[in-house]
């Protein structure tokens, strides 16, 4: 089954609570396998809002990256969201930042995530669970992208090791 690596972003509401929301509703199409910790990062784009909690998973998942796409979106907009602002707050955001060694340059699903390797809000926690996995376009690994990362984002960790098993995810 491919390995899918989605990461979730939530600055609006019970920030934490939203995250183990999200991963729940992520079990019920993807086999969760690994979770990082969760850390609390500086707002991107527009800075004007509250800070993010953010952490990446890792998952296997017979659906296809349009279908994963169409589940994100569903939860997302399940979960409150909706298209405001760019980059604005929201109560949960769910992208797909590698799926397998698939590139997919199309206006509607990009993968890679096409901004993924400019974030380091992104990077830290894929770097946690997954530091050798490689970049198909830039080919290099997570670690590497990170270790070249110009970026002054102010990434904190918030919870290590969170209470996030894959059992209590997954009942």
């Amino acid at each position: 089954m491919p390995t899918v690596y989605l990461a979730l972003g939530s600055n609006l509401g019970d920030r934490e609570k939203n995250l183990r929301h999200a991963l729940t509703q992520i079990s019920k199409f993807a086999h969760i396998t690994r979770v990082s910790s969760i850390y609390e990062t500086e707002p991107w784009g527009v800075k004007d809002q509250p800070w993010f909690l953010n952490l990446v998973c890792e998952a296997t998942t017979k659906l296809s990256p349009v279908d994963v796409l169409r589940r994100a979106k569903r939860i997302e907009a399940s979960m409150g969201r909706s298209d405001g602002i760019r980059f604005g707050p929201r109560p949960i955001d769910v992208d797909i930042l590698l799926y397998d060694r698939v590139i997919r340059l199309d206006p509607a699903l990009t993968i890679p995530h096409p901004r993924m390797h400019e974030r380091k809000f992104v990077l830290v926690p894929l770097a946690e669970i997954a530091p050798t996995a490689v970049h198909p376009r830039k080919r290099a690994t997570i670690r590497r992208l990170l270790a070249h990362l110009d970026s002054d984002e102010d990434v904190r960790l918030y919870r290590k090791n969170p209470d996030l098993t894959l059992h209590s995810i997954q009942k």
